[in-house]
């Protein structure tokens, strides 16, 4: 079944408001300037059951949202001023996250193994992004970075990557059979 451009953008922009709903589940850390969010476990849950391109524009939607000063990241807070603030690297991450996470379902199946592994690739690209932004926006060491913005995620992103891919596969699975997902989705 063949679906209009318009069922694709509407799927895209739900799963954008998903990302904006998850962000709000945030956990503050005493000795980080960056919270655990459900940001990356939607991202993850997004890319899985849309895709590589729906659910690369779901996160730039999400993205731009936010970037224009609509109060849908973590907090919700919103503006140019959190991309450049020192959570800006992970938000800005989230969008070649979704690609490569994307990409790799695309070519190798939405599979929960292949699923999983995505995640995985996809929790590595968005700390990584985050880190680098954290270390030069608020001026820290390589060593100080790299504990208030990996280490204490490393854990719970496992779970949150194991999760978003079990769940997501279950849920494309089933959007399949309903007929309510493409094949190229």
């Amino acid at each position: 079944m063949q679906h209009s451009k318009t069922t694709g953008y509407a799927m895209a922009a739900l799963g954008a408001a998903i990302i904006a709903v998850l962000a709000q589940v945030t956990i503050p850390l005493p000795f980080s300037p960056v919270p655990i969010t459900g940001q990356t476990f939607a991202i993850g849950l997004i890319v899985t059951i849309l895709g590589m391109r729906l659910g690369s524009l779901s996160v730039l939607v999400y993205i731009l949202l936010g970037a224009v000063g609509a109060p849908v990241f973590s907090g919700m807070s919103g503006g140019f001023g959190v991309l450049v603030g020192p959570t800006g690297g992970y938000i800005v991450g989230f969008l070649p996250t979704a690609i490569i996470m994307g990409y790799y379902m695309d070519k190798l199946g939405y599979t929960y193994v292949n699923a999983i592994i995505a995640n995985l690739i996809g929790m590595v690209v968005t700390l990584a992004f985050g880190t680098v932004w954290l270390k030069i926006a608020a001026g820290l060491s390589w060593q100080a970075a790299m504990a208030g913005g990996v280490y204490p995620f490393i854990p719970l992103g496992i779970a949150k990557a194991v999760a978003a891919a079990w769940i997501g596969v279950l849920v494309r699975n089933r959007l399949k059979s309903a007929r309510l997902l493409s094949e190229v989705a």
